[in-house]
């Protein structure tokens, strides 16, 4: 275990919720209590207790310091309540509170456990911006493959507009309907819509992972879109970098219709495929146009191979990127990626 003074500053919160008592539920902040000496001999530093990061109560009415521990005797991580007794406890070694585990019911606690969520950031204060890359081309360049191999190999959170509104849509809620209407007629799906549900997935992966280098694959799609994006991250930030994927249509037809017998979707069709071109030339051509004459747009030909095509996008993000994580030698998946490593074969039923 490292010492008292190797230790990093504890800068996470833990979120609290369903526990079942008002005196557990809430946020836990990063604990202020001053040095202590647990029940194993270990003594406390600020922010931390046997060793690992705890927490208090943010409203401060905590009568046990730390509030959410972890216990070197029992070999587990603890909630108490504001009397000091303990309610909820996970048995595990991990180094951080499980967010994954079932908590244990307690004596003083009531059923049922509770759910933990661990904020990189105070939910109090805004998210922090996050770092944008647009990514865009027509349907079946390959901006899906090689967002998912940045995501994979490079650190970047991939966000597919399109996946984004066909979860949105299959969960059902108010704007399912509108989304279904726009997709089936292969139309552009209202802007506080798409931008609604991208800045909500933004905040949520970086206040939960702590990561904020985003690529958005499909936005923006129209200069409307971008008018959206404006309203709400401001017209004064910088205008992220679009990555614009081209590829003639003919290879775009025949890559989609290759996949159609393996991805179910009602939109990979001859007649689904023109429409959407079309539509892209129509509604997301003239975005493009804007960013390269802003300078911010880097044309990427997608008809040549995987690794080629990969490379250039790497380059492109190594900026931001981890460089630990760009140094690594390729993973399994990214080499099923760029085609390198065949997929697994599926197994037949019997």
């Amino acid at each position: 275990m490292a010492e008292p003074n190797e230790l990093t500053t504890n800068a996470f919160f833990i979120e609290v919720s369903g526990a079942g008592l008002p005196e557990v539920d809430g946020l836990f902040i990063p604990s202020t209590a001053p040095p202590a000496e647990s029940e194993s001999g270990t003594v406390s530093s600020l922010g931390y207790w046997n060793g690992r990061m705890a927490w208090d109560r943010a409203d401060g009415k905590s009568a046990r310091s730390p509030s959410l521990s972890y216990s070197n005797s029992y070999k587990s991580w603890r909630i108490c309540r504001l009397d000091g007794h303990l309610a909820y406890d996970a048995t595990c070694e991990d180094e951080m509170p499980p967010t994954d585990t079932e908590w244990h019911v307690y004596k003083k606690g009531v059923a049922p456990a509770p759910k933990v969520v661990l904020h990189h950031y105070d939910p109090r204060l805004p998210c922090p911006d996050p770092n944008v890359v647009f990514v865009i081309g027509g349907p079946g360049s390959g901006k899906g493959t090689m967002c998912e191999l940045a995501e994979s190999q490079l650190g970047w959170t991939h966000l597919s507009t399109g996946d984004l509104l066909r979860a949105e849509r299959e969960a059902g809620g108010p704007a399912a309907a509108t989304i279904e209407e726009f997709i089936t007629a292969g139309k552009l799906v209202p802007n506080d819509i798409v931008v609604t549900l991208l800045r909500n997935a933004m905040e949520t992966v970086t206040r939960t992972t702590g990561r904020n280098n985003f690529l958005l694959d499909g936005f923006p799609r129209s200069v409307s879109n971008l008018k959206a994006w404006n309203e709400i991250f401001s017209q004064d930030s910088e205008l992220p970098k679009m990555l614009y994927f081209e590829c003639p249509y003919e290879v775009l037809e025949k890559r989609i219709m290759g996949r159609a017998k393996y991805t179910g979707r009602s939109d990979d069709n001859v007649e689904s495929v023109k429409l959407r071109f079309d539509t892209f030339k129509a509604e997301t051509l003239p975005t493009v146009e804007l960013f390269k004459s802003k300078d911010r747009c880097v044309e990427v030909d997608t008809s040549q191979d995987r690794q080629a095509v990969y490379d250039v996008v790497a380059s492109n993000l190594a900026e931001y990127t981890n460089k630990d994580l760009a140094a690594r030698p390729l993973t399994e998946r990214a080499e099923m990626l760029l085609g390198l490593r065949p997929y697994p074969r599926q197994k037949k039923d019997a």
